[in-house]
């Protein structure tokens, strides 16, 4: 098991925050430079049975924000400043894969990319996420 994947056991083990866990994000990969978690589709629907735009909004943020607070490191804390989410493609059912990868990384903003796939590798959406990076209080 890599390293990356090791501290993904133990944030899946201690709690993502209870919004992810009720979506059911599980972290698989987490770095500052990588952060990588599924999602399942069902559970997470609108009326029409297609998976919901606020639920990809959750996960980017969810991603987004670790992604930034492992840069950050444990004396900063990442608040997301703004999220911006396009949705190309709808998904019905299976897992979602999302993969958070940095665009910018500061002193005091981190803006990250996530990219989410369905299971057949196609991209369904992407988001935006930019955090404030500010110190503990």
């Amino acid at each position: 098991m890599t390293e990356e994947q090791d501290l993904a056991a133990v944030l899946n083990e201690q709690g993502r925050g209870a919004l992810a866990n009720r979506m059911g994000i599980t972290l698989l990969e987490a770095s500052a430079n990588r952060v990588v978690a599924t999602m399942p589709v069902e559970g997470n629907t609108q009326p029409y049975g297609l998976l919901h735009g606020g639920a990809n909004a959750v996960l980017v943020e969810t991603l987004g924000s670790l992604a930034a607070a492992l840069h950050g490191g444990p004396n900063k804390q990442a608040l997301g400043l703004n999220i911006n989410v396009t949705h190309h493609k709808s998904a019905t059912g299976g897992l979602v894969t999302g993969v958070a990868t940095p665009m910018s990384l500061g002193k005091t903003i981190a803006a990250i990319e996530v990219v989410i796939t369905n299971e057949s590798g196609d991209r369904i959406a992407t988001g935006q996420l930019t955090c404030l990076l500010r110190d503990w209080r």
